[in-house]
């Protein structure tokens, strides 16, 4: 397949973010598929409600272009989310090559997937948002259902290939999965992997969170 017919599974498109998925103004985009199943999860019924629509990276340019002067005023640009983002991974470098160099490229994801899909979007994303949830390996699995090892593992290859700088990891305190303790061990522990650039957070329990209306995306416009 050529890198112009890589198809990306988009569900939405979230404009004029500031500060939150990546450095000044950012569109989140949203694509489906996702290999955990954590129990907070906030895009959970948008997954299971949207349809995605597959579209290619010039169909995405021109999608999000309309923001143009927006990322170049403040080095923001693009955050691809999901779902996992780096499931996508063959997406990134084709669209790359249609939108300016000016524009900053973002992936927020878990990397609970193989290698190669790690490798891959190293080449194109200028910065990752790693959200690890916790290091401890039963936290993990317990909220996600995944592997702690998995993400580790890629972890350490991200920081080596791509460099400290361009990988920040999201570490929250989730209520009735970790403590402040376990969350402080996690801190500990990814300090000595030589990361430098940490999230601390909370999350709100979904009971406590403002409810939320859903718009339908028009993918045709």
């Amino acid at each position: 397949m050529a890198l112009s017919e890589v198809l990306f599974p988009l569900i939405s498109i979230s404009r004029h973010r500031i500060g939150i998925d990546g450095e000044g103004v950012t569109s989140l985009v949203s694509g489906a598929g996702c290999p955990l199943r954590c129990r907070f999860c906030i895009n959970e019924e948008v997954l299971l409600r949207a349809k995605p629509k597959a579209v290619s990276p010039q169909e995405l340019y021109e999608k999000v272009s309309c923001d143009d002067l927006y990322y170049r005023a403040t080095g923001g640009g693009i955050t691809f989310g999901g779902g996992e983002s780096l499931l996508q991974a063959a997406f990134f470098a084709p669209f790359r090559a249609v939108c300016p160099a000016e524009w900053k490229l973002f992936a927020e994801t878990s990397l609970a997937v193989p290698r190669e899909n790690v490798a891959l979007a190293a080449g194109s994303i200028d910065e990752f948002i790693v959200d690890c949830k916790d290091m401890d390996k039963d936290i993990y699995h317990r909220y996600t259902g995944g592997d702690v090892a998995l993400m580790e593992e890629n972890l350490r290859f991200l920081l080596d290939e791509a460099g400290p700088r361009r990988v920040i990891v999201r570490v929250p305190l989730i209520p009735d999965h970790n403590t402040e303790e376990s969350r402080g061990r996690s801190i500990s522990r990814l300090k000595d992997m030589g990361v430098t650039r940490l999230d601390v957070f909370s999350y709100v329990r979904p009971e406590e969170r403002p409810k939320r209306r859903f718009r339908k995306y028009t993918f045709g416009t």
